[in-house]
């Protein structure tokens, strides 16, 4: 199968709407009261770096699933890169977020590269990276906005 899934399409996109939010909330300052009406963190450069931690943490389980599709010496690979980002974010969620975003941007290119050695070697759908390179691209782009503001 080379089509990306509806449901992964509809699913990818709608994980990028706090991403969005957050970017259209640093780039216009006043669209940000309805989500700080719920906690100051709720918009701008933190909402970016807490959004991105949580996505971050959430692809590295994807590289887990690559790594139980493989054997021997590329298995133990995959699961060590797995959980790297977890390790990485733990340090960036000290970071104030504008450097934290910074941080996040180098950790989704590095996540992506991590993707790729796994769509070459098989171990992911023939369509996974068109989907990633489609959703990274509009996550750095975002992060980069709130890291620049």
């Amino acid at each position: 199968m080379t089509r990306i899934p509806t449901s992964a399409v509809i699913l990818g996109l709608s994980g990028l709407i706090p991403f969005l939010y957050g970017a259209v909330t640093v780039i216009l300052p006043g669209t940000a009261d309805l989500g700080r009406a719920w906690s100051v963190y709720h918009a701008g450069p933190a909402l970016l770096q807490i959004y991105g931690i949580v996505i971050l943490c959430f692809m590295a389980g994807v590289i887990w699933g690559f790594a139980a599709r493989a054997e021997g010496r590329q298995a133990t690979l995959f699961y060590i890169l797995s959980v790297l980002p977890a390790l990485f974010v733990f340090f960036t969620a000290f970071a104030p977020p504008r450097q934290s975003l910074w941080m996040l941007i180098l950790a989704f290119v590095a996540l992506l590269a991590i993707d790729a050695s796994a769509a070459r070697q098989g171990l992911a759908p023939a369509w996974w990276m068109r989907l990633r390179l489609m959703l990274t691209g509009v996550v750095v782009i975002c992060l980069a906005i709130g890291a620049l503001a």
